[in-house]
Formats: structure tokens, sequence, C-alpha cells
């Protein structure tokens, strides 16, 4: 099957876009920690570890690279649309307002039929408070062990976390792609042939040298806000936790959920145990509320921008 000219674009602008708004979840606390370090050299990495997981899901799954996320969401009977397109320019233009926005909601919704959406909501809400819970039962127990803002001085321990930090986020970068892989190849075949595959594994490259130069860009604020993110123990056990939880709900299902959903949940729950530890009862929830709700408020934008183009395709250009 040939790709058509408004696949081709959704795809480059879906790839862009997903990659540019999701860079907080899986690189933004080792981006944080690791400003030192050449863009080039973690580009290299991060590339690296894409290529081999999207070879292996390719491989594997007989062309599919969404590991079976797509499996009932197949794709429109008329073809990719011009409004289809639209979704991602729409994330690309919330992103640039550091909107940490839901691409499996804004992206997959101008696709999903109504009870798969509806399934995908259910899934995310409960990845939240599983997220959450989890984070902040993880974040209340290390704290009373050790200080993960404490600077490192014995260089044979700098070297084991710098390991642990890389070795959490190539694990993380990994479930990340098994989940959100869908929100990108929703505009492509769900076979692809070898030369397809070329051309996702070139256009995915590209877009990861343009993010990371900018070092996640705006949306990193919403990293680098939350308590000591840019220490390399608190950002390796962020990944640890994240990639943990991620590999429970890709266990559970296939159907597609929102990883910044998890993403937003965990920072949360985390915010309010580090706080807990040292601003006992109501003081925790007022230091912590703030930010919170923050998030959280951004968050349901995105999914009321999600549900606002799902009803204008659904009834306006479909005529449903």
């Amino acid at each position: 099957m040939e790709l058509s000219i408004l696949a081709a674009a959704g795809f480059c602008l879906a790839a862009y876009s997903v990659v540019g708004n999701d860079s907080i979840q899986t690189l933004g606390t080792f981006l944080s920690s690791n400003k030192k370090v050449d863009w080039k050299w973690i580009w290299l990495f991060i590339a690296g570890i894409l290529v081999v997981t999207l070879t292996y899901s390719w491989v594997v799954n007989g062309g599919d690279i969404s590991s079976g996320r797509l499996d009932k969401i197949p794709l429109p009977p008329g073809g990719i649309q011009w409004y289809h397109v639209a979704a991602p320019g729409v994330l690309l233009l919330l992103t640039r307002f550091g909107l940490p926005v839901s691409t499996t909601f804004l992206v997959l919704s101008v696709f999903a039929s109504t009870l798969v959406f509806e399934k995908m909501l259910v899934k995310s809400m409960v990845g939240y408070a599983v997220a959450a819970v989890f984070a902040y039962a993880v974040w209340f127990f290390i704290s009373k062990f050790f200080n993960e803002k404490k600077k490192i001085t014995s260089e044979k321990h700098k070297k084991a976390w710098r390991i642990a930090q890389w070795s959490a986020t190539g694990f993380l970068w990994t479930q990340w792609l098994i989940h959100d892989m869908a929100n990108i190849a929703v505009f492509l075949p769900r076979q692809l042939t070898f030369w397809h595959l070329l051309f996702v594994l070139f256009v995915f490259t590209i877009g990861l040298g343009f993010t990371l130069r900018s070092r996640g860009g705006k949306i990193q604020d919403v990293v680098l806000s939350k308590s000591g993110t840019r220490f390399v123990r608190s950002a390796t056990i962020v990944d640890i936790v994240y990639a943990i939880t991620l590999l429970v709900f890709k266990e559970w299902n296939d159907i597609p959920m929102s990883t910044t959903w998890v993403f937003v949940g965990l920072l949360c729950g985390r915010e309010l145990a580090v706080h807990s530890l040292y601003n006992p009862g109501e003081k925790a929830i007022k230091a912590v509320w703030p930010i919170i709700a923050k998030d959280f408020i951004k968050i349901l934008v995105g999914l009321a921008v999600s549900v606002g183009l799902v009803l204008l395709i659904k009834f306006v250009f479909e005529g449903s």
C-alpha cells in the first residue's frame, strides 16, 4: 500500500508534535539532570533505542510498529483526510504554549469509535490514579531513608547513578514507544513495508534531533517546576517508577491510554509525598495543591480540545 500525501504529512506532523509534547514524560528528567552532556550523545542514545524497538516490533508483529495498539482503530474507509492531519497540528500549537496535553486523546480520538474512546478515557483515568498512589508510596518510603537531593561526593557512586539513570531512561523510552507509537502510526498502513519502515525511522530520528537540541523546549518547564528533578537520583527514580507503571498497563490490554495522564499523576503523587514529610497535615496539601491543580487543569484543557475535535469531525465533516 502506497502512502498518500496526506498520510505522509499527517505522520510527519504527528511524529514531531507527539515527541515534542511527550518529551517531558520520557526524557524530561533525563535532560534536566544531564545539562552538561552534549545533546548529540543523548540523540545517538535515544535514536538507537528507537531504531531497535521499532524494528523489533515490525519483525515480530508482521509489519506493525504499534505493538497491536491499533487493532481496534482501523484506517478511515475514505482514507486520511485533511481534518485528520489537523489533529497533530493542534497538538503542535498547544505544545508551543507549554500545555502537557494527552496526545492519545488529541490524535487518536479523531480516528477511534466512541466505544474505543470511552475505554481509552477510563484506562487513562485509572492510570492517573494508580500512578499517583504508587508514586506517593514509593517516595514516602525512600524519603525516610535517604535524601535524593543530597550531593553525591563519591566518584564511584556518581558513576553508578549515571549508569542507573541511563539504563532507566532506556527502559522507560522503550515502554513509551510501545504505548504511544500508536498516536503516530495511526496515519500509516497497519502493516508497513521495509521501505515504509526506513521512512519512519528517518523521520523519527530527525524529529528527535530537533527536540533534543532544544532540550525539550517550552514544555520542559513542567518537569523543572517539580522538586529535585534536576538531581540524578531523583530523575532515575522517576523514570523507574514511570516505566514500571507503563509496563503494568501494557500487559493489562491493548487499548491505547494517555501516558501523559499517568506521568502527571506520578508527579502529583511524588510532590505530595515529598511535602508530607516536611509539611505534615494540611500544610502539605496547601503547598502541593496549586501545583497539582495547575497540571490537572492543563490535561483537562487537552481533553476538552480532543472532545471538541471528535464532535466537529463526526457531526460536521463526516456527517454521522
